[in-house]
Parts: C-alpha cells; sequence; structure tokens
C-alpha cells in the first residue's frame, strides 16, 4: 500500500498552509475530474517526483516529494497533481495490473503449448510432457516474457500522454507544459520503489532499444505532444 512507501506522510489534517493547499487543490480537480478525494501524502525525497496509487477511482492516494514541492513553482505543481489525479481518473493503476495479469496469463498458457508441441515434434514424446517439454517451457517463457514486457511498457507510455492530457484540462496546458520541462531540467534518476515507478510523473529517460521498456515516454515527446494541442 501506498501508505506504507517510505518516508510518506498522509496528510490527515493540514499543519500549514503548503498542506491546505495541497489538500484544497487535490480535491478541486478531484471535483473536477469526477471522483472521490484521494488521500493526499508527502513523501520525503529530494527528487522532483510524484506518484498515484489506489484500487479505485475513488479509493486512492496521490503523494509528492517534498523536493517537487522546493524547486517547482506552485503552477507547477498543480499541473503535476492534474497528472496525478488523471491516473486515478482513468483507472490507470487498475488497468495496468489487468493487462500484466493477462499478459502473464498469455505467456504460461503459450509456452505449454509451444513446450508439448515441441516435445511431441522433436523427442518423440506421446505424451508431450517429457524433458523437452521442461526445457522448451523454459526458454519459451523467457522470450516471451521479454516480449510481453515490451507490450506493457507501451500501454504504460500511451498511458502517460492520457494523464498530461487530463492534468492540462485540470490545471491548464501552458502550467502542464512548464511543468514537464521544470523536471526535463531538474531531471534525475528515479528513485520510486518499482511497484511504483510505472505511476511516478516521470520516469527513466531511455533511448533506442531500452525506449522499449520504458514505463514512460521522454520528456521531449510528452512535452511536444502537448504543444501540437
Amino acid at each position: 500500500m501506498a501508505k506504507k512507501f517510505s518516508g510518506a506522510s498522509v496528510i490527515e489534517a493540514p499543519r500549514n498552509s503548503q498542506e491546505r493547499w495541497l489538500l484544497e487543490t487535490v480535491e478541486r480537480q478531484a471535483q473536477k475530474a469526477g471522483i472521490g478525494m484521494p488521500e493526499v501524502a508527502i513523501f520525503n525525497s529530494p527528487q522532483p517526483n510524484a506518484f498515484a496509487t489506489g484500487m479505485s477511482r475513488n479509493n486512492a492516494l496521490v503523494a509528492v516529494s517534498q523536493g517537487l514541492l522546493e524547486r517547482m513553482s506552485k503552477t507547477e505543481v498543480e499541473a503535476v497533481l492534474g497528472h496525478e489525479v488523471s491516473h486515478v481518473a482513468n483507472g490507470d493503476m487498475i488497468t495496468l495490473a489487468l493487462i500484466q495479469g493477462v499478459v502473464n496469463t498469455f505467456v504460461i498458457f503459450l509456452s505449454r503449448v509451444i513446450g508439448q508441441m515441441v516435445d511431441r515434434a522433436v523427442f518423440k514424446s506421446r505424451s508431450g510432457m517429457g524433458p523437452g517439454y521442461w526445457i522448451t517451457v523454459i526458454i519459451a517463457e523467457l522470450i516471451l516474457g521479454v516480449l510481453a514486457s515490451i507490450v506493457v511498457m507501451y500501454f504504460s507510455r500511451r498511458r502517460e500522454f492520457r494523464a498530461d492530457l487530463g492534468g492540462a484540462d485540470l490545471a491548464g496546458r501552458d502550467n502542464m507544459v512548464s511543468a514537464l520541462k521544470r523536471l526535463r531540467d531538474l531531471y534525475e534518476p528515479p528513485v520510486l520503489p518499482e511497484q511504483l515507478s510505472a505511476f511516478g510523473v516521470s520516469g527513466k529517460q531511455a533511448t533506442g532499444l531500452k525506449h522499449l521498456f520504458s514505463s514512460h515516454p521522454p520528456l521531449d515527446q510528452r512535452i511536444e505532444a502537448l504543444q501540437k494541442l
């Protein structure tokens, strides 16, 4: 659960004007997006980042880093919050988990079918469950697993573009563009745990074949997409 993220502190009652502003901003955006009020948290990291997580549109948490609050303007933070609220409104956390589950099931099923075919055709096993089956299954799962990761990461990158559009709607396109440019200028390798990295506002900036395994599109592409609106 997001509440157990190391260093995170859920805002139960605002202790200062900054926490009050965060709650009011998320509440306003949630109402506009048509979702329940997410819990809001601040996690202790000097890196500017944020993430959203939760089981449903009406049971979620939006968290921002201390570094984000210290190194970005209010309008930029508001845009980042809009991006994360859009993830919640789009049901991205559940959707990505479902896609991952379906793809994993497909990998397991297909690898076993391939294993039986190879065992019968090459090793002449009547049952299709001989040594060749198990060797083929292991190899097939490795290969199909890599292809499956490419598929899942493709969907992850598409949802980032959608969340950027949602953030532009909730906080203004210029503010969303400004926030992405600021994140690009302040870029550092993400420090979110692996299970949350796909839900951060920015991720590893990969090029070439590595881009196929990246959960986030390059920030320049996201900026360009918004500027073309």
